[in-house]
């Protein structure tokens, strides 16, 4: 059966940038091991597949994989699904108005706003549908900085720790005191297991404040070999996670607070990722994932 597909460029407004996202329009009739296959010929970090919601008043229902796993949440997959479907269902009236979705996922229903501003590419946001949470610790620091390539030395700056944290997907978090670290760090998979134990060694993020682009806040890498994922050059889940590590260590005053995270720069494709913080009395009262995504190429598989 020929089943539709397209292909789109996540968290960059420019073609050939940010996280490259396959999603397969007509989904209905799949089975689980049949979406893995899928995932897995086009290899790329996660593949959707759109499907008609439980719900009928929410807008679709996706399941996400990547070539290894499928998981129950994450970020790019969440804001491509978005401005596909709204440039399929609504191109006219994103261009007026913001549009609201509701997406159901493993995870739950999220809800999303997509919008396409006058010569712009189109951009969606999401509000995390879990917020993060720390869940443990990572292995000593000798075997996170073996894992990852870089000194120990290089590992922590401002009172930031490693810990694992989850905002529906568990994951490492590495702090690293400078871009030039960031830069040299390689996946060791000798000593992965013994840095990245139980949950956390799904994946882990490099993260330093040094940047790349003036105007951003964050530089990070994020690899993550055992979902298949040699370097994934945009990571919503992590940067949804990464709320929880902004509110632990940088301890931002009551408001609204906007942190872009630059990643995929090492790579050659540079992402932008918008994490927005709400803070009511020092505590984290909700916070959104946004970013553009670009169309790149559509066609027909046969599954």
């Amino acid at each position: 059966m020929q089943r539709k597909f397209q292909t789109l460029d996540v968290f960059t407004e420019r073609r050939f940038g940010g996280n490259p996202l396959a999603v397969v329009i007509d989904s209905e009739g799949l089975s689980g091991d049949d979406m893995q296959r899928i995932a897995r010929e086009f290899n790329l970090s996660e593949t959707i597949f759109l499907l008609e919601a439980r719900d009928p008043v929410n807008t679709a229902r996706v399941r996400i994989f990547t070539p290894g796993a499928e998981l129950p949440f994450a970020g790019h997959p969440t804001i491509g699904a978005a401005v596909a479907i709204g440039l399929m269902k609504a191109p006219r009236l994103i261009q007026v108005q913001d549009v609201g979705l509701v997406i159901e996922e493993e995870i739950g229903a999220v809800s999303c706003t997509v919008r396409q501003r006058k010569g712009r590419q189109a951009e969606a946001e999401f509000i995390l549908p879990r917020l993060p949470q720390r869940l443990g610790e990572t292995g000593a620091l000798a075997d996170v900085a073996q894992a990852l390539s870089v000194d120990e030395s290089d590992i922590g700056f401002d009172g930031h720790q490693t810990g694992v944290w989850s905002a529906g997907v568990a994951l490492s978090f590495v702090p690293v005191a400078s871009l030039a670290a960031v830069a040299r760090a390689r996946v060791n998979l000798a000593h992965w297991d013994a840095a990245f134990p139980g949950e956390g060694g799904f994946g882990a993020l490099l993260y330093t404040k040094q940047v790349s682009d003036d105007g951003h806040h964050v530089h990070a890498r994020m690899f993550a070999p055992k979902l298949g994922i040699a370097e994934d050059p945009a990571t919503g889940s992590a940067a949804a996670a990464f709320a929880g590590v902004c509110m632990a260590y940088e301890k931002p005053e009551d408001g609204e607070h906007l942190i872009v995270i630059e990643q995929g720069y090492e790579m050659g494709r540079p992402s932008q990722i918008m994490l927005k913080l709400s803070v009511v009395d020092g505590v984290l009262q909700s916070a959104a994932i946004g970013g553009a995504a670009v169309p790149v190429m559509e066609g027909t598989l046969e599954a």
